[in-house]
């Protein structure tokens, strides 16, 4: 079997081969550029509405965000980041030095990241499944006062009823929770 040092290794060497294979095979652009700590550019529209939670709900902003490969780019680094918090927890149960509170903890904790990542794909799956959309990201940030981002790749801005549906399947998965609807136009 292999040692648990083994496994990280070989992952990391495998996620280094993969954004080495993106970046040379990807187009020498420098649009990425409007992404500064980890928050997207919002110069675009914002339209609000009376009642939040409801069919009326406040539609936060959206946003045009222009780069054919965020989409992959954000999910490696949202992968990258839960499996290092993941690979943290998991030594906290792992130790022995550890209390059995900050054990059960940092297994609730695991279990938190775990649905995090389930609702995010059952929502984008959703998403998908509701509309002829090319591409869409979800992602939960509960370091933005929990806050879900959504990001949807489709030909033109997306009306404010679509953003609304939206905002609702994301409320009907998270509970009641602020939401982000930007939209990315396909490349064509």
């Amino acid at each position: 079997m292999l040692k648990k040092q083994t496994v990280w290794l070989l992952t990391m060497l495998s996620l280094m081969i993969v954004l080495s294979v993106y970046y040379m095979t990807s187009p020498d652009t420098d649009e990425l550029a409007f992404l500064e700590n980890g928050k997207e550019d919002k110069a675009d529209e914002t339209a609000t509405a009376d009642q939040p939670g409801s069919d009326d709900a406040k539609v936060d902003e959206t946003t045009n965000i222009g780069e054919d490969q965020l989409f992959a780019s954000l999910r490696l680094e949202i992968q990258e980041q839960r499996s290092k918090e993941k690979s943290r927890l998991e030594e906290i149960v792992a130790s022995s030095t550890a209390s059995t509170s900050e054990k059960n903890q940092a297994y609730d904790d695991i279990d938190a990241i775990e649905q995090r990542s389930s609702k995010e794909t059952m929502v984008e799956d959703t998403i998908l499944a509701s509309a002829d959309y090319q591409d869409v990201l979800v992602r939960f940030d509960d370091s933005d006062q929990n806050k879900v981002h959504v990001n949807v790749k489709v030909n033109e801005k997306l009306p404010n009823q679509e953003v609304l549906n939206i905002m609702q399947m994301v409320r009907d998965e998270f509970g009641e929770i602020p939401v982000t609807v930007n939209w990315q136009p396909v490349e064509g």
